[in-house]
């Protein structure tokens, strides 16, 4: 019978050089793709140095938990996720690196979230691990949303949009200020596969107060409510959530910038009215 490692327990496994422990609790797909060879000598190179490990994030995600390790001096982290029956289902080794300086800007207006109901953030936060977009100096700060039922995004046939509880819900603004630039037209992907080509996909954008401007992307093909030049305010309705753009299946994509073209500014870590800021795995609300 083999050992069950748990969670909690990844951290001591892993400095203790427990490799083989660990690969064997991990998916048959990462076991395809690395030999355990191959993985003991990456996780030995990546272990030189290192005192301990402690937990720095844990996120309940859809269908698994998510775990950050990092090293006694937080330069190196370890990204893990275990399904409900132990598996490891994601495994990667990295340098754990931050951006403190831009962390500490924040924004000068106060926002809300730009939905009703509730929705899950499902990539949030200061670090690549658990906000991919973190990596990116134009979106760092960006938030991806999705509705969740019963741990799933969806119903039924996952290839069909209308079948993801956040198609189709409305989109409101997050504060008071004016329509700058709307993309109204671009085709809803089928699920699974994306357009590069219009990353942000059908968006709205509003310029706020201090030259601050929010983002909404990947709106449904038709449904913005809203002309460019308006004047809006927070809560009003502004079109649909879709699959547009760089999108593989309906969420929303909100930041705040400072520039209309987000390809070229700088996104900025948004305060909320509520006080709050939320971070991968929690659940979200607004104007109900």
């Amino acid at each position: 019978m083999f050992k069950v490692i748990t969670p909690e327990e990844f951290g001591t496994y892993f400095h203790s050089g427990e490799y083989e422990t660990i690969y064997r609790q991990t998916t048959e797909e990462f076991q395809n793709l690395i030999s355990i060879e191959q993985f003991t000598e990456l996780a030995r190179s990546f272990n030189e140095g290192v005192t301990s490990y402690h937990i720095k994030f844990r996120t309940n995600m859809l269908d698994s938990i998510h775990y950050v390790w990092l090293d006694e001096r937080e330069e190196k982290a370890i990204s893990v996720s275990f399904d409900e029956t132990g598996i490891i289902q994601r495994l990667i080794l990295k340098p754990y690196v931050i951006y403190p300086k831009t962390d500490k800007r924040l924004t000068k207006n106060r926002y809300d979230m730009p939905i009703k109901g509730e929705w899950f953030v499902f990539w949030g936060g200061l670090n690549e691990f658990i906000n991919y977009h973190y990596v990116y100096e134009s979106q760092r700060y960006a938030y991806d949303l999705v509705q969740v039922q019963n741990n799933k995004t969806y119903k039924e046939n996952p290839s069909k949009n209308e079948n993801y509880y956040a198609f189709n819900q409305e989109i409101l603004a997050p504060a008071d200020g004016k329509v700058v630039k709307i993309i109204k037209d671009i085709e809803d992907n089928v699920p699974g596969e994306m357009n590069p080509d219009v990353p942000e996909g059908n968006c709205v954008i509003i310029e706020h107060k201090h030259k601050e401007y929010s983002m909404l992307a990947h709106l449904k093909q038709h449904s913005i409510q809203v002309q460019e030049g308006e004047i809006v305010s927070a809560g009003q309705f502004i079109g649909l959530c879709g699959n547009s753009g760089n999108s593989s299946e309906p969420h929303l994509h909100f930041q705040v910038m400072d520039t209309v073209d987000f390809t070229k500014g700088k996104s900025i870590r948004i305060r909320f009215h509520d006080g709050k800021e939320p971070i991968q795995g929690d659940t979200v609300s607004s104007f109900n």
